[in-house]
């Protein structure tokens, strides 16, 4: 009896003392980007009515990826070319449209087509067509704008838009000879 105690021990401690199975765990850690998702800036403006003319519109600027863009869709116009530019002030007060001042050159260089050589404003956005019903449009985009960042070569916020009853010929200086101003707007965010 003796004996068979000491097997039933020996079993009873083989069992205890097998080694126990270790689970390996692994621990994954993953790594959480955030990104930033940045809206982009849109302002909308409305254009009124300058120089006894009937000139109307809305010009939308819209800032993505370090782009502005600017649709402007406008009517009342004569058929044909006329210019459109950004002016230095925001003020569409006077019946003239001159309360704008002059055209927007933060980087003092002379008028002219936009991207040429020898200089441009950077409000000289260019020439567009209205069709017989006196209706246009003009869409343009340029990395040398910005909305509402400070930097005063390129923040638009605070200039106004003047759409001329003329063509701009990217040449008279200081502003292309593009005739009276039609409509204002001023960008104010």
């Amino acid at each position: 009896m003796k004996r068979l105690s000491i097997i039933l021990f020996a079993i009873a401690i083989s069992f205890t003392s097998c080694k126990k199975e270790k689970k390996a765990t692994k621990t994954v850690e993953s790594e959480v980007t955030e990104t930033a998702v940045v809206a982009p800036k849109k302002v909308k403006i409305a254009l009124s009515a300058k120089s006894d003319s009937n000139v109307t519109g809305n010009v939308v600027f819209k800032e993505a990826d370090g782009q502005v863009s600017m649709t402007a869709i406008i009517s009342g116009l004569s058929a044909g070319q006329h210019a459109i530019h950004i002016h230095a002030s925001s003020d569409c007060s006077s019946a003239d449209g001159k309360s704008a001042g002059g055209h927007w050159n933060p980087t003092a260089q002379p008028h002219g087509e936009w991207g040429a050589e020898t200089g441009y404003h950077k409000g000289d956005i260019g020439n567009f067509t209205a069709d017989e019903n006196g209706n246009g449009t003009i869409s343009f985009s340029t990395d040398e704008w910005c909305i509402g960042c400070g930097d005063d070569t390129k923040d638009i916020l605070g200039k106004g838009v003047i759409v001329h009853a003329g063509i701009d010929d990217f040449t008279s200086q200081p502003s292309g000879a593009a005739g009276a101003r039609v409509s204002c707007a001023g960008i104010i965010q």
